[in-house]
């Protein structure tokens, strides 16, 4: 058995929310069902409860933890399983793919602070092949939107680009009662897979993330007026894309359509 941790405060700077439901817990691990070959890493592991039943269902882990505070209390709790490892440092700054190295792809899982889960969603999108799998704990408007579909109120720049790079699928809620302190939103677990072979491949991906940050510059606006300054009405008209219709109605494929024509036709 591991040891329990003291009990510590949250610090609002880390944008910490200890998860504590045991059924909760289950579940996730449930959802990620790890296999014997599996590179588990954890990111925000706090005092441990998810680490725990990852490891009893596992046995080997690595956990990319910022607060030092909490870095001797995973030790000792997780003493004996000598396959678990603590990364200090941010896990905006860790390079995955060295991470990874010659094994095999990394299985990434987390309860992670609201400020950070879209930055670091794209950066672990950035590390290619070196990222199996994803499951998030996140805000619940934010997984609304990662999971949204095309006409819909929620489709938007988030919803674009992380459906470009990879599978999103929701999988259930979490409530407020589920962590220690409480926070002021409901929370989603959410499943992101890296596409292997992309449906929809862009000639240039920055400019494919500038065109969508201008589409949805002024979200109730037409195409042609939101992107006037760098295509015309006629040339979406010649990719049978009408410059009448809004932004949230478009899908990921047209979007890359757009993007190539533009990088095509460009000097």
């Amino acid at each position: 058995m591991s040891r329990q941790p003291a009990p510590m405060r949250a610090r609002k700077r880390f944008g910490q929310n200890f998860l504590q439901d045991h059924g909760v817990i289950e579940r996730i691990v449930a959802s990620i069902h790890p296999q014997k070959d599996d590179r588990l890493v954890e990111i925000g592991p706090g005092q441990g409860a998810l680490t725990e039943v990852l490891l009893e269902a596992h046995g080997a882990l690595e956990a990319v933890e910022l607060d030092r505070d909490l870095i001797p209390g995973l030790r000792t709790r997780f003493f004996n399983y000598p396959d678990f490892h603590i990364i200090e440092g941010d896990a905006l700054a860790l390079d995955f793919s060295a991470l990874r190295g010659d094994g095999p792809p990394l299985r990434v899982v987390g309860n992670l602070p609201y400020n950070i889960s879209t930055p670091l969603i794209f950066h672990l999108l950035g590390a290619g092949n070196a990222v199996r799998d994803m499951h998030f704990m996140l805000q619940k408007e934010v997984v609304a939107r990662l999971a949204a579909e095309p006409g819909t109120g929620q489709w938007g720049r988030l919803s674009i680009m992380t459906r470009y790079y990879c599978q999103v699928e929701a999988l259930f809620d979490v409530p407020p009662e589920a962590f220690i302190p409480q926070p002021k939103v409901d929370s989603s677990i959410v499943r992101l897979i890296p596409w292997q072979t992309r449906p929809h491949v862009a000639h240039d991906e920055a400019l494919l993330s500038d065109l969508v940050r201008r589409a949805f510059s002024q979200r109730r606006k037409t195409l042609r007026n939101n992107l006037r300054d760098i295509m015309s009405a006629e040339a979406l008209t010649s990719l049978d894309i009408a410059p009448s219709r809004r932004p949230e109605t478009l899908s990921v494929g047209e979007f890359v359509t757009i993007a190539n024509h533009l990088s095509e036709s460009a000097p």
